[in-house]
């Protein structure tokens, strides 16, 4: 259980200081024959920085359930 807390913990702190990243996800737009034409489209995933404390708290609760067992 300690070492979920551990794991949780220092998920919290990357999801806090990053809230999100963006990628490249390449979409067919016109397909005739041999002929392909392909758009690359940038997509943003993000999320709010009360993920990353809601992740840090559960650590540290993770961890204090467990010294007192």
């Amino acid at each position: 259980m300690k070492s979920f807390g551990i794991i949780l913990i220092v998920l919290g702190i990357i999801a806090f200081i990053y809230t999100g990243f963006t990628y490249t996800q390449t979409e067919k737009v016109l397909d005739v024959g041999p002929l392909e034409v392909n758009q690359e489209k940038e997509k943003t995933v993000s999320w709010p920085p009360l993920v990353g404390i809601a992740l840090i708290a559960g650590g540290v609760i993770a961890i204090v359930v467990d010294k007192r067992r």
